[in-house]
């Protein structure tokens, strides 16, 4: 199933059954009454989503001779969507990507510890007001370092404290794009006074769409997604690593891992961190060198570093357009595409 929350005017929004192509949508609650919201659905999962599953089919299998009785196809746009979810009782990112990590750390002088390798890193975000596809990234201050991460991450059910990594697993409900913006320059002091992020992570974006792991096919195994995620800035590509590829924790790890001493309700939010990829002889090359590149512009200045002595990109500035997109083995899009612009931010 692909799955979206349209803008309603509401804090929640209107949850929306989206069809494969991303070509039509139909208002979930004029098909199943009573399910507005994608939050309810998660709360309901065993007795709605056999429902909500039959819809999808019949919205499927509609090529312009007639809607099924009571479905009221529309166009299906991102620019209409919130996040899937607006607002979460649960954002925990891990950093699954230990490549990303040993880079970034690189770049701020911090030694790279040996049980980075054996348990996940991971923080809690904020999840009161999550952004949508095209909603802008509003900040006041360039000089914060502005960044895009992009990243994988699933919706889970409820997930029992303790659970082990294969129970976990099967609480996946659906999978999402991310981006989860960074503000490079504050995080340093903040990790300075030893209690974690807070202003160096303003809201987090999400994709117009959610998918059931079927979606993927054979790209979803082994917890993970095995296909490319693509990032621009500006129009041009940034990278395009296999977020299947150097991910050293799963899915299921990252959220035995969050329910180790408490338990995650229905519609929690596991990100898999930065997707990132090694390079055959140290870190991953720029496209332009035949490299898979890079979904975030911390990972370009550290290689360059490396490679050249100094950073030479700039971090984001006001005005400039980030994309995030992940396409199936035929080249059609599967979530939707991030799409945003930084903004100054004005009260």
């Amino acid at each position: 199933m692909k799955l979206a929350t349209l803008k309603d005017g509401s804090r929640d929004g209107a949850l929306a059954i989206v069809s494969r192509d991303l070509t039509r949508a139909i208002l979930a609650e004029t098909a199943i009454p009573g399910l507005k919201t994608l939050q309810h659905l998660m709360d309901h999962w065993q007795t709605v989503q056999p429902r909500v599953a039959g819809v999808y089919a019949d919205l499927n299998g509609y090529v312009g001779g007639g809607p099924p009785v009571s479905m009221a196809v529309r166009d299906f746009k991102a620019r209409d969507c919130t996040a899937p979810l607006p607002r979460a009782y649960q954002w925990a990112d891990g950093s699954a990507y230990v490549n990303h990590v040993e880079l970034v750390r690189r770049a701020r002088g911090a030694e790279m510890p040996a049980s980075f390798w054996t348990e996940p890193l991971m923080y809690q975000g904020g999840s009161d007001a999550l952004l949508g596809p095209c909603d802008p990234i509003e900040l006041a201050d360039e000089a914060w370092g502005i960044d895009l991460e992009g990243e994988v991450a699933v919706i889970t059910g409820d997930v029992p404290m303790g659970a082990s990594a294969e129970e976990a697993g099967q609480h996946i409900r659906l999978l999402m794009l991310v981006n989860d913006v960074s503000l490079r320059h504050l995080i340093p002091a903040e990790l300075a006074k030893g209690f974690g992020f807070f202003h160096g992570k303003p809201s987090t974006a999400f994709s117009a769409v959610a998918v059931t792991p079927d979606e993927l096919g054979p790209a979803w195994h082994d917890g993970r997604v095995h296909l490319p995620l693509r990032a621009e800035v500006n129009g041009k590509l940034l990278g395009k690593p296999n977020a299947g590829v150097d991910m050293t924790f799963s899915f299921p790890q990252l959220i035995a891992h969050a329910a180790r001493t408490r338990r995650l309700a229905a519609g929690s939010i596991v990100g898999s961190g930065t997707v990132s990829n090694k390079g055959e002889d140290g870190p991953g090359r720029p496209v332009e060198q035949g490299g898979a590149g890079y979904t975030c512009l911390a990972e370009v200045r550290t290689v360059e570093t490396i490679l050249e002595g100094s950073p030479k990109t700039p971090f984001l500035k006001f005005g400039d357009r980030v994309r995030l997109e992940m396409l199936d083995a035929a080249g059609r899009s599967i979530f939707g595409a991030i799409e945003q612009e930084v903004v100054r931010y004005a009260r």
